[in-house]
């Protein structure tokens, strides 16, 4: 009678002397298999605590933001210190009636949640923008928005350049911005990151009284309260941060939700 033992196959491979060929390759792959059964579990088991560690470092740089705004630590102390979030659905200017911060980041992994940018539209170089966003929001005890942080993004130099925007109540002077994130050229474009270059922002207006969107970043001094000190030697980097400042203020970026708070119907 055959042997049914199942071991036996095995035994006879691992009988095999070490240089036989299709022992190697046997062999070769269910190393190859368990490696990568191994790889997937740990990214299964650590995206967890990716995510959260990526939600307190945006949340160290939110607070961080919030403490360099002049007077905003003892707004934030007197209304309770706490920050809303929200996701926005972009194109309406709306709280998003189906995604929530908790499931916006499996949202974005749809392509049908994207929206493709034509050239005439897509100031910040992105190709496509999503068509939801998480904010944060400050009321004041009236209810009404006091600060608005939005994170935007757009291509600088080297590579994409991630920041967080912040509105004072009238959506047309900004609070202060933080970068977040940039690859730009050290000791040139890299000092967009600087504390004594991000300052400048606090106060800046970004559209005239017609509504007309100014906000740039200067060749050289600034010439205007619409405008902050470019960085010499970095056209390129600055005209990238104009860019994308312009194009997430505008119709295909928070333009609607801006539109919405001015109304006050958000």
């Amino acid at each position: 009678m055959a042997d049914m033992n199942p071991l036996t196959p095995w035994r006879r491979l691992l009988a095999l002397p070490n240089e036989n060929r299709a022992k190697i390759l046997i062999m070769a792959f269910l190393v190859s298999a368990f490696c990568t059964l191994l790889v997937s579990g740990a990214t299964v088991i650590l995206r967890p605590v990716q995510l959260a560690n990526q939600a307190a470092e945006q949340q160290a740089r939110l607070e961080s933001l919030v403490a360099g705004i002049p007077g905003m630590s003892g707004l934030l102390k007197q209304t309770g210190g706490s920050l809303r979030t929200v996701v926005i659905d972009l194109a309406r200017g709306r709280a998003a009636a189906d995604v929530t911060p908790e499931t916006l980041a499996a949202a974005l992994e749809e392509s049908a949640n994207w929206t493709s940018l034509s050239p005439a539209d897509d100031l910040a170089g992105l190709g496509s923008r999503p068509n939801y966003a998480q904010i944060y929001l400050l009321r004041d005890t009236d209810g009404d928005i006091s600060l608005a942080i939005l994170p935007i993004s757009g291509a600088g130099y080297n590579g994409l350049i991630d920041a967080i925007l912040a509105l004072k109540a009238d959506m047309n002077t900004i609070a202060g911005l933080a970068i977040s994130n940039q690859s730009e050229t050290p000791g040139l474009g890299a000092r967009i990151a600087e504390p004594a270059w991000l300052s400048q922002f606090r106060g800046i207006r970004l559209a005239d009284d017609s509504g007309k969107l100014r906000f740039a970043v200067a060749r050289g001094a600034a010439g205007n309260d619409y405008e902050v000190d470019g960085i010499t030697g970095a056209t390129r980097t600055s005209n990238a941060i104009t860019r994308m400042v312009q194009f997430w203020l505008g119709p295909k970026g928070y333009g609607p939700l801006i539109a919405a708070i001015k109304r006050r119907e958000f």
